[in-house]
Parts: structure tokens; C-alpha cells; sequence
């Protein structure tokens, strides 16, 4: 440090520049900005842009979901229970954006420990085909192709699975989502991994907090 104060590009400059930010910033978290020049995600179809007309066969997904589901699969010890929020919103372009945080639960519904994330793009094309793309954060990810079944539930089917040199093995994998009930949302997954076919490994019933 020179006697003027911190020597640009040297550690205490950026220490007293972070300082200086976390001034304004510090407040701020997650999941919105409220001062932002663009239009924001939203999940709610009464707030924030229109839905692209694109987008009208996935309607019934925008939202924000939070329930519970079972998780099993030859290679583990399950089944086990988790709890999961899914959120599908869009800002108004021709894509839903997709997050899923789960988090296994004891035999009493306490949290155990914080369990997958996934984010990525649900694309609906002219034809009705769905591209959907998903990254996990165990390394892994995916490229799906679907259509809606029908008004209320879509089918996607990995097309292409890449992965880390550190992931599990991931071969393929399938989902069904559903709205079920009175506006819940449900899906079941399977998955062919660690030298095992196609196969069920997750369900879950969600029901809605946001839209």
C-alpha cells in the first residue's frame, strides 16, 4: 500500500473496492432486481411481460412449485423421501426457464441435507416438438426432446447425455409431467445410469405457491 492509498491491481485495492460495492449491493439478494433495464422472469401470468404465443402449450408449467417426491434406483439403499421446488417462468421470449432445488428428508419431513439442482430452457418449436436442456450440478447435461401428450401433460426423452470426467455415468433418461388433481403438478423420471437400464428413479407431487 503506497501512502496514498492501495496500489491499483494489488489485493488491498480490491478488498476496499469490494467494500465500496457491498455498500450499494449488500442489501440486494436473490430472486429479483427490481431496477433491471430488461423485462424479469416472471412466474406469475397476472404480473411481468405476456407469455410468447409460443409458449401457450406449456402454460399450465408457469409457475412456482413446492412439494414431496421418492427417490430409488438399484444402486442405492433408498428409497428415500425428498422435498423440491420447481420454478417455470419466462420473460416474455419464446422459452420457459426451469429450476429445480431438492432436499432429502428424514422419516419425520426434516432436511437432512440440500440434494439435486438442475437449471435450463424448456423450447417449444413450430412443429410442437419441446427442446428442453438441463444442467445438473453433479456435472451432467442434458438435451431432451418431447411434445405435449395433451393439454396437461408433456413426454421428454434425452437425445444427448454429456458429462464431467468427475460425474456419474448417465446414459439416458425419460420424464412425464403432469397436471394432476386440482392444479397440482406431478412427474415421475427414469433413468438409465451406473450400467443399469431405463429405469423409474424419481416421482415427486408438487403444488403450486407462485402464478
Amino acid at each position: 500500500m503506497s501512502d496514498n492509498g492501495p496500489v491499483p491491481g494489488s489485493g488491498d485495492a480490491a478488498v476496499q473496492a469490494a467494500a465500496s460495492r457491498a455498500s450499494v449491493t449488500g442489501a440486494r439478494n436473490l430472486p429479483q432486481f427490481d431496477d433491471l433495464p430488461i423485462p424479469a422472469d416472471t412466474a406469475n401470468l397476472r404480473s411481468g411481460p405476456s407469455l410468447h404465443d409460443a409458449c401457450l402449450a406449456l402454460l399450465p408449467l408457469v409457475g412456482v412449485w413446492r412439494g414431496e417426491g421418492e427417490v430409488v434406483y438399484p444402486t442405492i439403499d433408498g428409497p428415500f423421501r425428498y422435498g423440491q421446488q420447481i420454478t417455470f417462468a419466462h420473460d416474455g421470449r419464446p422459452f420457459l426457464y426451469y429450476e429445480a432445488r431438492a432436499w432429502l428428508l428424514d422419516e419425520d419431513g426434516g432436511v437432512i441435507r440440500q440434494a439435486a439442482r438442475e437449471t435450463g430452457f424448456w423450447r417449444p418449436q413450430p412443429d410442437d416438438t419441446i427442446e428442453v436442456l438441463i444442467t445438473h450440478n453433479t456435472g451432467i447435461v442434458e438435451l431432451y426432446y418431447g411434445k405435449p401428450r395433451n393439454q396437461t401433460s408433456w413426454e421428454i426423452t434425452t437425445d444427448a447425455v454429456v458429462r464431467t470426467a468427475t460425474a456419474k455415468e448417465v446414459t439416458g433418461a425419460q420424464r412425464l409431467y403432469g397436471i394432476v388433481n386440482n392444479g397440482d403438478l406431478a412427474y415421475v423420471e427414469e433413468r438409465a445410469m451406473v450400467g443399469q437400464p431405463l429405469q423409474p428413479h424419481t416421482s415427486a407431487h408438487l403444488k403450486r405457491i407462485v402464478g
